[in-house]
């Protein structure tokens, strides 16, 4: 019988750091959304993308400048769509489900 206790190293610290893991669970779709939203924005250096997980699904949080949000949403939020169905992509050949949100 083995006690859950054999693995623990006097002073490890055992601490779940869940940004990092969806951070690389995510990498390419990570770098497809930053990748197209810089490519679209006119101020490049103003674009961020932050990830979190909730409930097994990576949330990529876009952020970009104030003048830059009507053209990453679009008409109607069509290009807001297509970006979120390419990422989507890429999240599905790194084997997780991605969600998009623009953060204004």
């Amino acid at each position: 019988m083995s006690d859950f206790h054999d693995d623990y190293v006097e002073g490890d610290i055992n601490t779940i750091d869940d940004e990092d893991d969806a951070t690389e669970r995510a990498a390419t779709a990570t770098s497809v959304l930053s990748y197209i939203a810089e490519a679209m924005a006119d101020d490049p250096s103003a674009v961020t993308v932050d990830v979190d997980e909730r409930q097994g699904k990576v949330i990529l949080s876009l952020r970009v400048g104030p003048g830059d949000m009507g053209r990453i949403i679009g008409r109607r939020g069509r290009t807001a769509q297509a970006i979120r169905v390419l990422v989507g992509a890429a999240g599905a050949r790194d084997g997780v489900t991605t969600s998009v949100d623009i953060v204004d």
